[in-house]
């Protein structure tokens, strides 16, 4: 097998709006910093996302440091920038679900509320997960030491550019337009001279250093219609996904990772660029 790479890093700072792309990034218990620690749930705290507001998708995110302080700047269309501080611990708290877990989270303040409210029209919140919250991994399935951010189940997306490179063949022969990998919102994005899906046969694999399970393929919803740049929703590619990658009453593109050990006492990074080792 001819060498495999780590060719992209991802992260989405608040939960279903733009992602980052990075050249590096620390990992944490929950993911890769800075990954879906803010999340924008409606009033009564549920979670909220491109499915049902893929306006979501215009919403960029940049993260800044200021005075020490982690601080996001979001900008969109037609909306006055927004500057949000990450919460303190004595900050206002509560109760937030998502995918039926339920968790502490702080919030964000009313500007940021009001911002989003203002954008989503739709009455809803910004809340930040402190470190307090320990949310397991797919409910729990994993033990409680492996826990999750605000992301669906899993703290790290796999996808590899073959498999993009096989449906959007199929797009352009179906003649249908090709979409890019954002659509997908990976977290590690891996290349090489393999074949399409090579990575549905991956059981634990290292990048650079780190040792990850492969836990699962990814069920896909609807986010994947949404494009990510106008914020519309299309029929495509699920359409033709649905053609070769359904079973088991779902769609399946990509693979949720776990880390496999966690050095608490070191540093550990993923960098682009990093080499891809398939162990089992």
């Amino acid at each position: 097998m001819s060498e495999i790479i780590l060719s992209g890093l991802h992260i989405y700072p608040v939960k279903s709006t733009a992602g980052i792309s990075l050249d590096a990034a620390a990992l944490t218990p929950q993911g890769l910093r800075g990954d879906r620690r803010y999340m924008v749930v409606s009033a009564d705290g549920q979670f909220m996302t491109q499915r049902r507001f893929p306006r979501m998708a215009l919403v960029q995110v940049t993260i800044e440091s200021a005075g020490g302080e982690e601080q996001l700047t979001l900008t969109a269309p037609d909306m006055p920038t927004l500057q949000v501080q990450r919460p303190e611990a004595d900050d206002a708290s509560m109760t937030v679900e998502i995918w039926g877990d339920r968790t502490t989270a702080l919030s964000c303040g009313t500007d940021a509320d009001a911002w989003f409210s203002q954008f989503l029209n739709v009455s809803c919140r910004l809340v930040y997960m402190p470190e307090t919250s320990q949310r397991p991994v797919d409910h729990g399935k994993f033990g409680p030491d492996k826990i999750v951010s605000f992301a669906d189940a899993y703290p790290y997306l796999l996808l590899s550019e073959a498999s993009l490179a096989g449906l959007n063949q199929r797009l352009v022969d179906r003649q249908a337009g090709s979409v890019p990998m954002n659509r997908f919102r990976p977290n590690l994005v891996v290349s090489g001279d393999i074949a399409p899906h090579a990575e549905d046969e991956w059981k634990r694999i290292r990048i650079g250093e780190v040792v990850f399970e492969v836990a699962k393929p990814c069920a896909r919803c609807s986010i994947p219609n949404v494009d990510q740049v106008l914020g519309d929703r299309t029929k495509e590619p699920t359409v033709t996904l649905s053609t070769y990658r359904s079973w088991d009453r779902a769609i399946w593109f990509g693979q949720n990772l776990i880390q496999e050990k966690f050095a608490a006492k070191q540093a550990e990074w993923l960098r682009v660029g990093d080499t891809v080792e398939v162990l089992e």
